[in-house]
């Protein structure tokens, strides 16, 4: 049986539903988190990856949203490990927590109402191709500016923006978009940081370009300088930059290190996933599953020793 935390209780996952009521269904005003756990064979242990980290940022993102959850960052921890165990489950996992206003007033504001948390397991597998790197379009549709949905919060209804990115993107024969904000800079993906590599450097738009907070483009910045010496510059990127990097690749919990290999029908470098890309990548996936010792404080053990 499947089980899902759902309102204080761990319950079969098919009995965690929400009425057709629920204020945040109609308003968009959920927060939520999505969590990788990884698979050790050797080990025999799962891993999450980032869990006080990714807690931090939707208790960070509730307080700004006035949705006081009634956990602290240590207990959803716990709870997570616990419905882990619960389900069994012993192979890669995606993890959603999501916070939201039960209550059945259909009014849009942000007070005077009850916030609640569910939390249950997804398989996810891989949500880009990360073996042979993937193709994306600049689209039409620009990033939400922080003044208007902060990009910065994970809150459902601002991915109404992303949806319409990612489906313009797919209906016009690519895997993925490349979003730019309302100054018309290089933003980030529907779902995902993006890095290129232009002469020798490792460049990301900063955080005033309006994007996410990323967890894993943090991580990615440590593994670029601790591993590959390598410093990233944070500033703004026009589109024109995309088209004459050497390497681009994309970063997200969904997403881990994706490469670009094609932006808007040009062939980025010679086409293949990059060098610094897959080097990068293979120290991530080493990291995540417990196979390098000084990233193992990235770690939460699921089962007991």
């Amino acid at each position: 049986m499947e089980y899902a935390f759902f309102e204080g209780k761990y319950v079969p996952a098919e009995e965690a539903k929400i009425n057709i009521k629920t204020n945040s269904f109609h308003y968009g005003t959920a927060v939520f988190e999505g969590i990788r756990a990884y698979w050790n064979e050797e080990h025999q242990q799962l891993y999450i990856l980032f869990a006080r980290e990714h807690y931090h940022r939707l208790l960070k993102n509730c307080k700004a949203m006035f949705m006081e959850i009634p956990y602290d960052l240590e207990e959803l921890v716990e709870i997570t490990v616990e419905l882990l165990r619960k389900n069994q489950i012993r192979e890669d996992v995606y993890i959603r927590p999501v916070a939201y206003f039960k209550d059945l007033k259909l009014t849009p504001k942000l007070i005077d109402y009850t916030p609640e948390i569910a939390i249950y397991t997804y398989n996810f597998g891989r949500y880009l191709d990360t073996s042979k790197g993937i193709r994306v379009k600049v689209s039409s549709w620009r990033r939400n500016d922080d003044n208007s949905i902060p990009s910065r919060w994970k809150v459902a209804g601002a991915y109404v923006n992303s949806a319409l990115a990612k489906t313009e993107a797919l209906i016009s024969g690519y895997d993925e978009a490349i979003m730019l904000n309302q100054q018309g800079f290089v933003a980030e993906g529907s779902g995902e940081n993006l890095f290129i590599v232009r002469g020798g450097k490792v460049i990301t738009p900063a955080y005033s370009e309006h994007i996410l907070e990323g967890i894993t483009r943090s991580a990615v910045k440590k593994l670029l300088k601790n591993e590959l010496v390598m410093e990233v510059e944070e500033r703004a990127l026009a589109r024109s930059e995309l088209y004459i990097a050497d390497e681009i690749f994309m970063t997200g919990t969904a997403a881990e290190i994706t490469p670009v290999v094609e932006v808007d029908n040009r062939k980025i470098g010679d086409g293949n996933i990059g060098a610094i890309t897959k080097e990068l990548q293979d120290l991530y996936f080493r990291a995540v599953r417990g196979k390098i010792d000084r990233y193992m404080g990235w770690l939460t053990s699921v089962y007991e020793k």
